[in-house]
């Protein structure tokens, strides 16, 4: 886990987990959305929940649910704040037979069409409150538009304003003029 992930722990015990399946509701606390917020690169976090459906797998655990949070982004055409709502779906395997490869990701790749591997489970628990720092993370849209925002390119003042003016210029001296 990274620093990130870290800022809210909720590990569950696969031992906790009953037999007929476990089901969670989570808010963050405010001050982990408030460190949460700029390691997001968000100017505000106003709102993270989930809700998990845990249910054991032989000696793994099955983690499914929804992450729904608000986030306050800065528009990158007019650099308004605005508020967007992320919903990311939770469908995970996590099993203490999924070794982690030597860069912490598990060793198996997702091929498109197969099924996901199983994540490592590490000391016999889940974390849920970093399985939804992850998620909410992978829901952020790194460009976010205002409602209706357009980019259009501001127009040239003058002729030799656009960025190969001075070689434009050059182009059109006559041969053995200049430099």
């Amino acid at each position: 886990m990274d620093k990130t992930t870290d800022l809210w722990r909720v590990p569950v015990a696969v031992e906790d987990i009953p037999e007929t399946g476990l089901h969670l509701e989570l808010e963050a606390p405010e001050a982990v959305r408030a460190a949460l917020a700029p390691a997001a690169g968000l100017r505000a976090l106003p709102v993270l929940k989930a809700s998990f459906d845990l249910a054991r797998r032989g000696k793994g655990v099955h983690v499914g649910g929804r992450v729904e949070a608000t986030v306050g982004q800065t528009c990158v055409v007019t650099l308004e704040p605005i508020d967007k709502r992320v919903v990311e779906n939770v469908d995970m395997l996590f099993s203490p037979d999924a070794a982690p490869a030597a860069d912490g990701e598990p060793e198996a790749r997702h091929v498109a069409g197969e099924e996901e591997p199983p994540e490592p489970l590490f000391g016999g628990a889940v974390d849920l409150g970093a399985i939804a720092i992850e998620f909410l993370m992978l829901g952020i849209d790194p460009y976010p538009r205002k409602a209706g925002a357009e980019f259009t390119a501001p127009a040239p003042d003058e002729e030799g304003a656009h960025p190969f003016a001075a070689l434009a210029a050059l182009k059109k001296k006559p041969a053995g003029e200049g430099a």
